[in-house]
């Protein structure tokens, strides 16, 4: 008896560290759901119900304890095309294709790149991780079976809500966002205007080469690349104002 004791507790040891070590890697899908706000010329006001005010978006992140990869979930659909007009009006709403955009973070060396698609480009955004002033509130929940509590920040006049898992000790979570001691499962930003989800959570190791950084596109600052997506804007500006009539296009992504 007093040889078999020593054996049961090392089992649990090695059972609960083997949990604990299983948490720090694997993969969250998430929903990205983000509300549309716009506004319509009075004469369009009635054909407001026939526009969707919402957009959902299923994004897959895999992680481990030194770097995170997230991008849309391979079966994501495209979206389709919408045009509907009345008083003189046009209104465009484009469904978004397939959405190559991804999010490389590396942990270790708090470094970011951003794969970022526009207007038919590719763009390759390096900078550093980003970094939020979190306070924890001292709620607590359960989420999908985990204990969560709740974080918030304000960064640059956007607030954030966060709701992390201690049960997943990795500083990660959806987008550019992280930096709790725990993995985020839920996240609001400016009161539900844009809101991630996680919808499945799977604690193992991902395939090798899985989490790494793109490499294919323009290496561009941000600051380069908002310059890039501001011209190009007023050029679409300035072509359908010498076209005359009124179009509003509506981006879904």
């Amino acid at each position: 008896m007093k040889k078999i004791l020593p054996l049961v507790f090392a089992f649990l040891y090695l059972f609960a560290f083997s949990k604990v070590a299983s948490a720090q890697e694997g993969i969250v899908t998430f929903q990205r759901t983000v509300k549309m706000e716009f506004e319509l010329p009075p004469e369009m006001e009635s054909m407001r119900d026939q526009i969707p005010m919402e957009n959902s978006t299923n994004m897959v992140l895999r992680f481990n304890e030194y770097e995170s990869l997230m991008k849309a979930a391979e079966d994501q659909e495209a979206g389709e095309d919408h045009v509907m007009q009345g008083g003189g009006v046009m209104i465009r709403m484009s469904g978004s294709g397939p959405d190559e955009n991804e999010i490389y973070l590396n942990y270790d060396e708090g470094k970011l790149t951003e794969k970022r698609d526009f207007m038919g480009r590719t763009f390759l955004i390096d900078g550093d991780q980003p970094s939020y002033a979190w306070k924890l509130s001292g709620e607590q929940s359960e989420y999908m079976g985990y204990a969560v509590q709740k974080a918030t920040a304000v960064q640059d006049s956007t607030t954030i809500e966060a709701w992390f898992s201690p049960d997943i000790p990795v500083s990660a979570g959806p987008g550019l966002y992280g930096g709790l001691p725990g993995m985020i499962l839920v996240l609001s930003i400016n009161d539900g205007q844009t809101v991630f989800s996680a919808q499945e959570i799977v604690l193992e190791g991902a395939e090798e080469g899985a989490i790494k950084a793109p490499k294919e596109g323009k290496k561009v600052s941000q600051a380069e690349f908002d310059e890039i997506v501001e011209e190009k804007m007023k050029e679409m500006n300035a072509q359908r104002s010498g076209r005359g009539g009124n179009v509003v296009r509506i981006m879904r992504h």
